[in-house]
This record gives structure tokens, C-alpha cells and sequence, in this order.
């Protein structure tokens, strides 16, 4: 028997919290958020100033574009040596990476310390955005769970405080576009939904992975809005229109220099060659990629980077063709990574990744708690459960098919903490009420 969908309201463990609660929450998650991360970078901050490899921890291929610029060298050399123009990361992040450099020195230690702490800054933000989804959704209860589950959330802490690269603001953007999508849904006006197409659009510059779920965030928002009987086709309109103006000068701006159709990134084809070979013994095995090999560095100079890139996906194709079965073996074990963090318990892979048996039950555990508050949500109200499913169906796909990385799922962590968050919270208060039905003799001794 199909269960009854249930409105958001009905869905709220608590009513949602007041303008001034709100506040007053957020300010302290907030600020016990960035306190947490800058302590942890206290600690962290000297390895990423560290000078070995000409600075290498300090931001790799973004580091070294971000020194291109800041020396007036323009959107070039991503690796060790002058070779040009590039495409390999989208700009967003190397340009602010450059303004910091020319501010206070290139691969100066103050500029390692300025952009962790910038990242801890974007960290502790995405609590706000995080607070007011779980708020629209499931209420103040389960908002606060949210927002406190982030400020101590590990991976937000960990990646903030010592990870030089556009991550932590890849996670506040993916995090405001999920929330932007939700609100539009109710609203015809024009500008809104520019405003969520621009929004997409910086993110998507900013790393191009979160284009693979706003055009279906907006697609559904779309949707919805036309069910319900509003004015729809100027809004969707303005919407492609403003993705396409943001992102259009960063497109013209590869095919003048490269004379091809570079979207976003250059780097497609190195990183499906990069998982599709024959080390599967970790999921990113080291000495195929130029920045780690001698011998890949040579070929990337002799044969330039779009040439290369090229070349390293038919030979990345050549292997998955050749070794069809291996392939999906492959891809199935990058599922399971993706949600559990195992890969191997091999001693070569633990001793290359020494963590890993504390972050599988860490990762699990988040996974299971994240798809029983979805389980919950579906059942009660599959409108509200739809932009949740899309994320986590359509985000992961291109990881899948080419190779993963610890930090790859981070820009959807948000929707993992509030989904958790309403699993513990809806059991919290459902104990809660199971109590107060039952006799107050009965209820004691359950308690003890």
C-alpha cells in the first residue's frame, strides 16, 4: 500500500526556527566552525609552505598557473616548466590563488597561511547554507543537527586546513546552487532564476563538476514550477542565459587560444587514463601523471597539452576496449569507494594510505545514516527527496567511469550531513513520542 505524501511542514521534526534563534544559531556555528578549522591550521599550514618540488604542495597545477599570473605571465605553465597556455583547471580558484600571490608573495609562507585560512573561512561559511536547507526541509531541530554536524564534520575540517585547492569553495557554491534550486521552484520571477543560472555558471568555472547536477536542479525546479500552474518559459529562458553569459568568455577565450571546443577543462582524457590502466591496486596509482612521472612530463612537452590530453584518452580507451570486463570490475570498486572508502586491504595500498580503515567505518557509517534520512524522506514526501536524488545519482557518474580521489566527493558532503542530520533527528523524536504514548512507569524503565 502506497504511503500518503506528506507536505514539508509535516516533515519537520520541530517547527523552523525563529528569525532571532536563527541568528543567534548561526553566529555560534559558525564561529565554532572557523575557530576548529584555523586551530587545525595552525598545526597543518607548514607543510603546505613546504619549498620541495618547487612548491609543489602549495596549490600543484593551480599553484603553478596561480604564479603564471600573479607574474604577469598570463593563464599558463600548470606544471614545471614554461609550456604555455593551458586549459587544465578552470580559473576561478588560480585567480584568486593569484591575487593572494601578488599580495603577499608568491609561495610565500603568508600566502599558504592566507589561502587555508580563506579555505577555512568557505568552510565554516557553507554552515549557512547548510542550516537553511535542512530548515526548509525538516525544520529547526534537524537545521541545527546540520549546522553543528558541519562545524565538527571532519572531512570539512581536514580539507580546509590543509588542502590547497579549490575544494572548500567548490563545496559553499555546489551548496548554494542546491539551495538556490530549491527556492526557485516557487518563483516565476525572471531574475531569480538568473541569478541561480549565474550562480551555476561561477560554480561551474570554478570546478566543472558541479555542472553535472545544476542542469538537473534546474531542470526539476523547472518542472515543479510548471506543474504548478505559474508562468515558466521566461524564467528557464533566463536562466540557460545567464549560464551561458558567464561561462561564455572563459569558452571563447580556449578556442581563440587552442582552436578547439575546450568547455571547461583540458584534462578530461588524462584523468580516464589515469584510472584505466593496469594498476588497480590503488585508485590513483602514482607514475601516470606528468606532475609524478619523467617520462609523461617529456611527452606533455614534446607534444603540448591538448595533444596530449588527447592522446592519453585513446590510450585510456584502448585499455577500458581491450579489458571490457576489468572495466566494470573497476567500476563497481569505484562505487564502493565513492561510498564507502574501501578499496583495498592490500600492505602495499595501507601502507600507501595508512588512514584508510578509520575512514571506511567513518565513510560507511555517513553513507548509511545519509541513505536512511533519504529512505525516510522518500517515503514521507518524494518532491522533497528529488533534488537529494538527483546529486547523489548524477555527481559521482564521471568519478565512476574514470577514477576517484579522497577528496572528489567533498562538494557533496552538505547533503550528506543533512540528510544525516534528519535520520538521527526524526529517530530522536520519534523515541521521544513513542515515550510519551506509553505509561510513565512503563516510560521510566525504558529509559533506564
Amino acid at each position: 500500500m502506497a504511503l500518503p505524501q506528506k507536505t514539508a511542514s509535516e516533515l519537520s521534526v520541530r517547527k523552523p526556527e525563529t528569525e532571532g534563534n536563527v541568528r543567534s544559531s548561526l553566529f555560534w556555528i559558525v564561529l565554532v566552525a572557523l575557530a576548529l578549522r584555523l586551530v587545525v591550521m595552525s598545526f597543518l599550514y607548514p607543510e603546505r609552505a613546504d619549498p620541495t618540488r618547487d612548491h609543489w604542495r602549495c596549490g600543484g597545477e593551480a599553484g603553478r598557473i596561480a604564479r603564471s599570473i600573479a607574474q604577469g605571465e598570463g593563464f599558463n605553465n600548470p606544471l614545471f616548466g614554461k609550456t604555455g597556455p593551458t586549459a587544465w583547471l578552470a580559473p576561478v580558484f588560480p585567480y584568486l590563488l593569484a591575487g593572494i600571490f601578488k599580495v603577499l608573495g608568491v609561495y610565500s609562507k603568508a600566502s599558504a597561511i592566507a589561502v587555508l585560512a580563506l579555505d577555512c573561512l568557505f568552510s565554516a561559511l557553507t554552515c549557512i547554507p547548510i542550516f537553511f536547507i535542512a530548515n526548509k526541509h525538516f525544520g529547526g531541530e534537524t537545521a541545527v543537527w546540520a549546522g553543528w554536524a558541519w562545524a565538527f564534520f571532519p572531512y570539512g575540517i581536514y580539507f580546509s586546513a590543509d588542502f590547497i585547492w579549490a575544494t572548500t569553495l567548490t563545496t559553499l557554491l555546489m551548496c548554494l546552487v542546491f539551495l538556490t534550486a530549491l527556492h526557485i521552484e516557487n518563483s516565476s520571477s525572471v531574475w531569480h532564476w538568473m541569478g541561480f543560472g549565474a550562480l551555476s555558471g561561477f560554480a561551474g568555472l570554478t570546478d566543472p563538476v558541479v555542472m553535472s547536477v545544476a542542469p538537473f536542479l534546474g531542470a526539476w525546479a523547472w518542472y515543479r514550477l510548471r506543474k504548478s500552474g505559474r508562468p515558466w518559459l521566461a524564467p528557464g529562458l533566463g536562466a540557460v542565459l545567464a549560464v551561458t553569459l558567464v561561462v561564455s568568455p572563459w569558452f571563447i577565450r580556449n578556442y581563440e587560444t587552442f582552436h578547439k571546443v575546450i568547455p571547461f577543462r583540458s584534462c578530461l582524457g588524462l584523468e580516464v587514463y589515469f584510472g584505466n590502466n593496469q594498476d588497480s591496486w590503488h585508485w590513483g596509482p602514482p607514475g601516470y601523471h606528468p606532475s609524478d612521472n619523467e617520462s609523461e612530463w617529456q611527452q606533455y612537452q614534446q607534444l603540448g597539452e591538448i595533444a596530449y590530453t588527447h592522446k592519453k584518452f585513446q590510450e585510456g580507451l584502448a585499455f577500458i576496449n581491450s579489458h571490457r570486463l576489468l572495466y566494470v570490475q573497476q567500476t563497481l570498486r569505484r562505487v564502493v569507494y565513492w561510498w564507502t572508502g574501501f578499496w583495498s586491504f592490500s600492505p602495499r595500498y595501507l601502507e600507501e594510505e595508512p588512514a584508510d580503515p578509520f575512514n571506511i567505518v567513518f565513510s560507511t557509517g555517513l553513507s548509511v545514516m545519509t541513505l536512511t534520512g533519504l529512505w525516510r524522506m522518500w517515503r514521507m514526501d518524494t518532491t522533497i527527496a528529488m533534488p537529494y536524488l538527483l546529486v547523489f545519482l548524477f555527481f559521482p557518474v564521471i568519478y565512476y567511469l574514470t577514477h576517484p580521489e579522497d577528496y572528489y566527493r567533498r562538494p557533496i558532503d552538505p547533503q550528506y550531513v543533512v540528510l544525516a542530520g534528519y535520520a538521527v533527528a526524526s529517530w530522536v523524536m520519534e523515541r521521544k513520542r513513542r515515550l510519551a504514548t506509553i505509561p510513565p512507569q512503563v516510560a521510566v524503565a525504558a529509559v533506564e
